[in-house]
């Protein structure tokens, strides 16, 4: 498809970007009703309650795998699933026939069978999930189509695992919870942060108490994508069509699924209530005239997400987490990661520092090297040199080997469907409260009361097994 095609499209439903998407924003009727964004609207409570123990599903040795959306973010998968033992890549879906093409050289050329391709439209992801011998599917499609996948892979009895966001509105979100409890299977928001270096070695520092209670975290997506939202970057300009339609911190499990972890959510505690508030957008319109033209539809449209949009959360164990998100200004890249707890902090941007009472020197920082032979985690361990020159510094590759030693070794994901929810959640809570002039939101419990007995995660070596704090 060309450049010139694609704009074309763009320029065509720019007006009514996002309409088929379901993001638009409603009003509940009647005296003093709040505003409730399309995604938040018409989102009902799962039945029953979840189980306390984490789900586990028989082993698998030999991983059969089948990919949706193999464009940026998907090619660079496939590329790591070639190199983990265990696994066999047998389909391949997109709806660009040679993105098929490519990722099924990648395969040939590691010297493995060609996987089938399937590229029929769409939705040609669903033929491929009933009758391609696969276990897991794994999607790295655009935004709305992530729960649209994930439903069809477990309703065919397959394991499902996707980019994020997991989700586009609550009530995608409660139909995932409740498939992956219906039919058993495995239902996984990969979280790449997650499996960064730094957030590693920090979650192991929780563990063994060095920050002693925690009290308050800070994390964002903080990254220019203004040339890539506004080209043909995004097929179809996927990305654009949100920033359009939607107000609210709509990235921020980047941030949040490494904080989560460490502050035990839904595993002994859990995010209780939000408040968000966004600036006033500007950065794309900018961008747009000085780049595209003054007069071109990019820089007369009216984008409804605010440059920066800040959020405050509560844990129900008394944690506060700011979260910020910012896509549209200059600035280096950053996740803004800190950490405070009542023996000392750490923070990683702009460089990595920490500071531990009674062993810093008083009151300065240091740098986090000084500890990283005693915190290291034992993952990054083991898979530093297997992760070298795979995507984000290697942490994608660490995210995908995990996933599979946990389908090959029957155990527990290191994030399931509970996880993934409450990460994503506050994208549709964080435009609830900016509709509402910052009023708090209470946040869903998509555990249903479970997270008051599910085990934290443990700090575990890259085959899953226990290790002893110390």
């Amino acid at each position: 498809m060309s450049d010139e095609i694609e704009r074309r499209d763009f320029l065509k439903t720019l007006a009514v970007a996002g309409a088929g998407l379901g993001l638009g924003a409603c009003h509940v009727p009647g005296a003093g009703a709040p505003n409730v964004p399309a995604s938040v609207a018409g989102a009902r409570i799962a039945s029953g309650v979840a189980p306390t123990q984490l789900f586990s599903a028989p082993a698998i040795p030999t991983v059969r795998v089948g990919f949706v959306g193999v464009g940026h973010q998907g090619t660079s998968h496939v590329q790591n699933f070639t190199k983990i033992p265990g696994v066999e890549i047998r389909a391949i879906c997109d709806i660009l026939p040679e993105h098929v093409e490519r990722s099924q050289k990648i395969v040939t050329d590691a010297d493995q069978p060609k996987p089938e391709g399937y590229s029929r439209g769409p939705e040609d992801f669903r033929r491929m999930c009933e009758e391609a011998q696969i276990d897991l599917v794994f999607n790295a499609t655009p935004w709305e189509w992530h729960t649209p996948v994930m439903l069809a892979a477990m309703n065919a009895g397959k394991h499902a695992a996707t980019e994020v966001p997991m989700a586009v509105s609550l009530e995608e979100l409660w139909q995932l919870v409740e498939t992956a409890e219906r039919t058993k299977r495995h239902c996984v928001m990969m979280e790449n942060c997650c499996y960064d270096r730094t957030e590693m070695m920090i979650l192991r520092m929780v563990r063994e108490g060095a920050f002693g209670e925690l009290l308050h975290g800070e994390c964002g997506y903080l990254h220019d994508l203004r040339q890539l939202k506004l080209t043909d970057y995004y097929v179809g300009r996927g990305r654009i069509k949100h920033s359009i339609r939607r107000n609210g911190d709509l990235y921020p499990t980047h941030g949040v699924g490494p904080v989560a972890q460490w502050m035990n959510v839904n595993r002994g505690n859990r995010f209780d209530y939000l408040v968000s508030m966004a600036s006033q957008s500007r950065g794309l319109n900018l961008w747009a005239a000085e780049h595209i033209g003054p007069e071109s539809a990019e820089a007369r449209q009216r984008y409804a997400l605010g440059d920066v949009c800040t959020t405050v959360i509560r844990t129900t164990g008394g944690q506060t987490i700011v979260v910020t998100h910012n896509t549209s200004n200059p600035r280096p890249y950053s996740r803004n990661i800190l950490l405070q707890g009542t023996k000392g902090l750490i923070r990683k941007y702009p460089e990595e520092k920490i500071y531990l009472e009674g062993k810093s020197p008083n009151d300065q920082w240091e740098p986090t090297t000084a500890y990283q032979a005693q915190y290291e985690h034992p993952i990054w361990k083991t898979l530093e040199g297997p992760s070298a020159g795979a995507g984000h510094g290697g942490m994608d590759y660490i995210e995908d080997y995990r996933l599979v030693q946990a389908l090959r070794s029957g155990t527990p994901t290191d994030a399931d469907v509970y996880d993934g929810a409450a990460c994503t959640s506050v994208i549709m809570m964080s435009e609830a409260s900016i509709a509402n002039r910052g009023a708090p939101q209470a946040m869903p419990d998509f555990t249903r009361g479970a997270w008051q007995s599910r085990p934290p995660l443990g700090i575990v070596d890259a085959d899953g097994r226990g290790v002893s704090a110390g």
